[in-house]
């Protein structure tokens, strides 16, 4: 017998033909020989959306819910069930649950740099620069005394034309 990820490729591939009266009934054989494969429930619910069954694409969401409670995808797909469905109030829950869900996530970059050393982001340096005691002269901040010729009203009547 293969194994359960060999049948949830095959039914995924059944899934991008299509044919999704073949991917509901794989995917319960694999969730009959496994009832926590969270990517199957998940994937349950939406080939049950893809057929137009709402309410069972809103029952198995709500399995996948109960698997991983705060999986952002698992409200992204259970507020796009219940906005089809007419539900605009629970949609509007799951598409909030599914923000904060995003929110509480560490991003994978994070992640990936803090397992090796060499891809990891370049520190501060931990000591703090002292300020110079003296700033050096700046000259062109300085405003020369008097040096500006003033211009008189008569002066600047006879220059304009």
């Amino acid at each position: 017998m293969s194994s359960l990820q060999d049948r949830y490729d095959d039914a995924m591939y059944a899934f991008s033909q299509g044919d999704y009266d073949a991917v509901v009934a794989k995917l319960k054989a694999i969730l009959a020989s496994d009832a926590t494969y969270f990517d199957a429930q998940l994937s349950l619910g939406m080939a049950y959306y893809r057929q137009g069954n709402f309410a069972a694409a809103i029952e198995e969401g709500h399995k996948a819910e109960k698997l991983k409670p705060n999986e952002q995808l698992v409200h992204t797909n259970l507020s796009l069930f219940y906005m089809r469905s007419g539900d605009k109030k629970a949609a509007e829950h799951h598409g909030l649950q599914a923000r904060i869900a995003s929110w509480r996530e560490s991003s994978p970059a994070t992640d990936a740099a803090s397992d090796s050393p060499e891809l990891s982001m370049a520190r501060p340096t931990p000591a703090a620069a002292k300020p110079p005691d003296k700033f050096p002269d700046m000259p062109w901040r300085k405003k020369p005394g008097g040096i500006a010729p003033k211009i008189s009203s008569s002066d600047s009547s006879k220059s304009a034309p």
